[in-house]
């Protein structure tokens, strides 16, 4: 199945209603080209959602990247910002949606042409995306977990720190099943540590147990 196709798989499924048979590997299909088609998606359902709330996370209202009293986010990407600094949450948002873009823009990591570039819902216009014949590197397991852990902590703060104007834009369904659907995927691939899904314990345990 062609990364096109496992697209229109993605949107067949999801539109099924049925997200833990969604984010299942399809029978005969190669897990890190899952992988990758996956991280784009929730790549750029994360940036769409958190578009949303651009206007009300500002450098002023949210001064760290927090997630509840207890948990706070320090920036480093291990090679412009080697060590951990403190920045607004629009701030690490920016910082880290450039640098997930800078890993699906390099070809040593995701080899395959993935059309990360065009919105989620627009499956059919990414053309053939197989056959360029690169493998995927040894490590892109953990490359894909390190985008997964932080995209969840842009989850983690809409939800600590927004979730009342989410409500009141009348989100709160759509981001409740875009949050339903990654952790799904992430529980299913063991992308994410349990530790670092501390603060919406509650919240993935709702989700998670009734499966």
């Amino acid at each position: 199945m062609q990364g096109a196709q496992l697209r229109k798989h993605i949107d067949a499924t999801l539109g099924s209603g049925n997200l833990r048979e969604a984010v299942r590997l399809p029978p005969g299909e190669d897990l890190n080209e899952w992988l990758a088609v996956n991280t784009v998606d929730f790549f750029n359902q994360v940036n769409l959602l958190y578009g949303t709330l651009t206007e009300f996370c500002t450098p002023e209202n949210c001064s760290t990247m927090s997630a509840g009293p207890k948990y706070e986010y320090r920036w480093a990407d291990g090679v412009q910002i080697k060590k951990p600094i403190e920045v607004s949450a629009p701030k690490y948002v920016e910082y880290l949606m450039d640098w997930i873009e800078t890993q699906l823009d390099d070809e040593s990591i995701f080899p395959q042409r993935l059309g990360h570039l065009q919105v989620s819902d627009d499956f059919l216009g990414c053309g053939d995306v197989r056959g360029l014949g690169a493998p995927f590197p040894p490590n892109f397991k953990e490359v894909v977990k390190t985008i997964f852990k932080r995209l969840f902590r842009v989850y983690a703060h809409i939800y600590h720190s927004h979730f009342q104007k989410i409500v009141s834009l009348k989100e709160e369904a759509h981001l409740n099943t875009c949050f339903k659907h990654f952790i799904l995927f992430t529980h299913e691939f063991g992308l994410i540590d349990k530790k670092e899904l501390a603060p919406l314990q509650e919240l993935i345990e709702s989700i998670i147990v009734p499966y």
